[in-house]
């Protein structure tokens, strides 16, 4: 009986596997290093917010006066004169093939024949969907 223990004590062991565990019996749990403090410099990336949109600080302008010189155009800007005329959609104004944007509304009204100065913005989209946006600087009846 002793010699059937033993065999099977041989037995047991030599399938236990002493270096390779069987699919049932997992891999053995380690733990990973701790980082060394010396050799990393940077903290470890963390999730952040996104950055604040870029502020846009107002534009003051000089009014200009009906009786004094006008100031230059801004650079790109440029001038246009003609008659106002009502766009397709309420409440937009055309100036030849121009969309005008902004400026004075007591000015820009359709029918007044006005010289505006301001830059073409070709790539806005505005709701109008008519002529090339033009953003208006200044506006003075002709």
């Amino acid at each position: 009986m002793a010699l059937v223990a033993l065999v099977v004590g041989a037995a047991l062991t030599a399938c236990g596997g002493a270096g390779t565990p069987s699919p049932s019996e997992g891999s053995p749990v380690t733990s990973a290093p701790a980082p060394d403090p010396a050799e990393s410099s940077t903290a470890p990336p963390t999730a952040s917010a996104p950055a604040p949109p870029p502020t846009v600080s107002p534009t003051v302008r000089s009014p200009i006066k009906p009786s004094g010189p006008r100031l230059p155009p801004g650079v790109g800007a440029v001038e246009v004169s003609g008659t106002v005329t009502a766009g397709v959609e309420p409440g937009c104004l055309m100036l030849d093939g121009f969309q005008l944007l902004g400026g004075p509304r007591d000015v820009l009204t359709p029918g007044a024949k006005v010289t505006v100065t301001g830059k073409p913005q070709p790539d806005l989209l505005t709701t109008c969907q008519q002529g090339t946006p033009f953003t208006v600087e200044s506006a003075r009846r002709s």
